[in-house]
């Protein structure tokens, strides 16, 4: 059953009715359903859930949040785990300019941009489309730039134990562009580089072939 929530305006009165906040002391927020707790924080921002254009908003939002998080109840190591091939390759393997969308766990706005990855075998590759969902099982989670792309990069070097890792995100913040400083063309570049990526010759090699335009031969 739904529970009723009342929601004074402030400054708000001692003699006011029961609201959400007084009800937290006695039983918790765990209480309420997710779309309540939506609802009330659009009366929150002076909005009227009610009218016609927010009826279902909290409905929605609950989905998309689900989608948008989802990570949260997905396994980086099974996914790549399920589609590992032994193969006499030893140069080095890239899929470059993924697209990635996930959300800043400061602000809960988006961020977005292009993933570069590679990796040099040593006896085992991954396929090809695992890249890809790897990267979808941690940017949908709330998130740092930062940790995203080492924790590309590390899960690949655990699970298959090539002789490096090499990841680059490139990315523009809303929570940079849309408020606090609003640059509208600041990007954020990030890398982690494992194994043989660190080396010198190798690094120079990945980023050379990250840089290179998308020719038009396909």
């Amino acid at each position: 059953m739904a529970h009723p929530m009342v929601v004074t305006n402030s400054p708000r009165s001692p003699k006011s009715v029961t609201t959400l906040e007084n009800h937290d002391l006695e039983a918790g927020l765990g209480s309420y359903s997710t779309q309540e707790l939506y609802r009330e924080l659009l009366t929150r921002i002076h909005e009227n859930p009610d009218r016609d254009g927010l009826l279902s908003t909290p409905s929605r939002v609950e989905k998309s949040m689900a989608f948008l998080t989802k990570g949260y109840t997905m396994n980086a190591t099974q996914i790549l785990r399920g589609a590992m091939f032994d193969v006499d390759y030893d140069e080095m393997v890239i899929v470059k300019d993924v697209e990635v969308f996930s959300l800043c766990e400061h602000h809960m706005l988006p961020f977005f941009g292009r993933v570069h990855v590679a990796y040099i075998p040593n006896g085992k590759v991954i396929g090809l489309s695992k890249i890809p969902r790897l990267i979808d099982v941690f940017a949908r989670r709330l998130q740092v730039q930062e940790r995203l792309t080492r924790q590309i990069a590390d899960a690949i070097q655990e699970a298959i134990e090539p002789r490096g890792v090499g990841v680059v995100i490139e990315a523009r913040h809303m929570c940079m562009m849309m408020r606090g400083v609003e640059k509208q063309q600041s990007t954020t570049v990030t890398s982690a580089m494992v194994g043989c990526f660190r080396e010198q010759p190798t690094r120079s090699e990945f980023l050379s072939l990250v840089r290179q335009p998308n020719g038009s031969s396909f």
